[in-house]
Parts: C-alpha cells; structure tokens; sequence
C-alpha cells in the first residue's frame, strides 16, 4: 500500500467532493432531490476509483483525492487509508487545478493527470493511454461533450493553461485548446466523452449502471 508521502512519477490526482446532501451535484437536485443526487456522487466516485484501482494492476500510478467539502477524517473513513488526500483549497477550479499540479511535481512526479469523478466513460483504458500518450507530449486532453474536458495531463506545470479560462461553460475547451496554440505545446487528445452534470445526462450513468454489477449490488 502507498503511505499518504508517496507520489510516484505516474501521478492521478482526481478532484472529488464529500458527499453531502444539498452540496452536491446541486443540479441534479431536482431531478433526484438532494439525497438521491448526494448517493449518485457517492457512486459515480467509488465507480472512478475502481476504474483506478483496475489501472493500478497495469501500470505503476500514485492516486492522491483532492476533495471539497467534509474532512480528512470523513474522507478517509469513506474511501481508505491508502490513497493520498489533500483538500482542493480555495479558489476558482484553475487555481485548485494549477495548486494540486504545483504540489505533484515538487513531490517528483513527472508525469501528473487530473479527473474529475462525474465522467463514468474514463476508464482504466482511457488512463492508461492518457499516461502512454504522455510520454511524447507535454499536454493531453480529454474533451467534453458539452466543451469542458474531462481530463488533463501534463508533463510539465503550464501556468497559462489555468488563468483566464471561463470555468463552468462551454468554451472551456476551446479556450485551453487556444492557449495551448499559442504557447506552441504539443498536445494529443482523447475522445470526447460526457460528463453527467444535469437531468438529461443521467440516462448515461443509468447506462453504466445497468452494465456494473459492483454498482447493482450498491443501489441494492
């Protein structure tokens, strides 16, 4: 097991927030009330984590949780003591990012990615060639569908590919794709996939759902 000062030069950071009902997936709140949408993170989380732990039995990664909201102490007593945890801390999503990415590498880690826990289609395969691609490229991106992204890899810190981005819409993608251009970082990027944030996106995660029997023996 990895003790909670071990960062590894394949590092996965994935951004998360303790389950607590009413401050959490608060879009999804009316469609399944503030309960219903605190378990639906609580899943979609523990789900991520498998896909980690199944990436974990081909490659050699760190996995460190930076969360918002609840404590170390709940934090640990839902997910483990094995994985590393950090509080994602204060500012608006490109500071949290750009904070954690600034932490990795000065633990020595070379190679550093970040997910969030609300895209049920990064799998242990999606990460594994997201490190693979990271090898010959300083930036990897996984688009998506409604223009943000859904991962983000990097070999180096880039302090622009954080500022300035209109976090929470549509051109965020577009924007960090601009960026990138313009400070001529080669970059590589996976499929597109779909995030569940909203309503109409639960039909994915009911998709999931039905092809998981982990997560039919969890709603059970």
């Amino acid at each position: 097991m990895l003790k909670l000062s071990e960062v590894q030069k394949q590092h996965l950071i994935i951004f998360t927030r303790y389950p607590e009902p009413g401050k959490t997936k608060t879009r999804l709140i009316p469609a399944l009330g503030s309960v219903g949408a605190a378990n639906l993170q609580q899943q979609m989380t523990e789900y991520t984590l498998l896909q980690v732990a199944e990436l974990q039995k081909a490659i050699g990664v760190s996995v460190e949780l930076r969360f918002a909201g609840g404590s170390l102490e709940l934090m640990q007593d839902w997910l483990g003591w094995e994985l590393l945890y950090a509080s994602q801390g204060e500012g608006d999503l490109g500071t949290r990012m750009a904070r954690s990415l600034v932490d990795a590498f000065r633990k020595n880690a070379e190679y550093v990615i970040i997910i969030g826990s609300d895209c049920p289609g990064v799998t242990s395969q999606i990460l594994a060639t997201a490190f693979q691609q990271l090898q010959t490229v300083d930036l990897v991106i996984g688009p998506a569908i409604d223009g943000g992204y859904y991962l983000i890899g990097v070999r180096r810190f880039i302090p622009e590919l954080f500022d300035n981005i209109d976090w929470g819409t549509s051109q965020v993608l577009q924007q960090t794709i601009d960026i990138a251009a313009k400070l001529g970082v080669l970059s590589i990027y996976l499929p597109t996939l779909a995030d569940v944030d909203r309503p109409e996106d639960l039909l994915i995660w009911q998709e999931v759902v039905q092809q998981s029997v982990y997560l039919q023996k969890t709603i059970e």
